[in-house]
């Protein structure tokens, strides 16, 4: 077990090194290969900026599974914007994560959790969802950005997630990259950040952000919270 163990960090290291500084495009093909067939999937929130890397997945294959974790917070407006794209995208395999019913049923009956303790709402509706649909995967795809600031400021292209991998295509990316994906794409945008919304999560959790401040200040605000969870490493079942 721990020779197992060994190797995979080891090969992990060694991928590493070679995607430092790749291309998003790179990173992404590198991870269709490293799974077998099917059994590579993207999460994603549908938030302000997730339209360039689904639109970057997509241009390589419109068929790998994209999960979306449907918390049962969020806004109208994300719900009609995971539509939106995934027309405008022509994405073919979306898949809904939700919490179980029965876990929310116990242990957040009155919905106010996320005000006496976020970090088991998210707990409840993120992590533990997300741990269980990707229990089918060999790897995942997201898109944090070391841009991004708190704990993303050192992310790598590929980390080692349990018995998975996990790629981060953007994590070398800047705000003008991903805001020229945009441009050359056409691609739609969140119809929150018109409002002031830089990053879009649960209702009771996102607020606007300021001038001046980062892009991920709305989210927790007033907390010592900045993750909500489901990107810990050796994440497990």
């Amino acid at each position: 077990m721990m020779a197992a163990l060994e190797l995979q960090r080891s090969a992990v290291r060694l991928l590493e090194r070679r995607l430092q500084g790749a291309a998003p495009e790179e990173i992404i093909n590198e991870a269709v290969l490293s799974a077998r067939p099917g059994k590579l999937a993207v999460v994603s929130s549908f938030g302000t900026e997730s339209a360039a890397l689904l639109a970057l997945v997509a241009e390589i294959d419109k068929s790998i599974p994209v999960l979306f974790l449907n918390t049962g917070w969020l806004f109208e407006e994300t719900l009609r914007y995971r539509d939106e794209l995934t027309a405008h995208l022509g994405l073919t395999n979306v898949r809904n994560v939700t919490p179980s019913a029965e876990a929310v049923a116990i242990s957040d009956p009155e919905r106010d959790l996320w005000f006496s303790n976020p970090d088991a709402c998210c707990e409840l509706r993120k992590v533990q969802p997300l741990s269980q649909a990707l229990g089918q995967f060999d790897g995942w795809i997201n898109g944090r950005k070391r841009y991004q600031g708190e704990e993303r400021t050192g992310i790598k292209a590929v980390e080692a997630d349990g018995a998975r991998l996990k790629f981060n295509p953007f994590a070398f990316v800047t705000k003008e990259e991903i805001d020229r994906i945009f441009a050359e794409r056409s691609l739609p945008r969140h119809p929150l950040e018109a409002k002031g919304f830089r990053s879009v999560g649960c209702m009771a959790c996102t607020s606007r952000t300021e001038e001046g401040e980062s892009d991920r200040a709305g989210r927790w605000r007033g907390r010592e919270k900045a993750e909500c969870g489901i990107h810990a490493l050796n994440n497990k079942l």
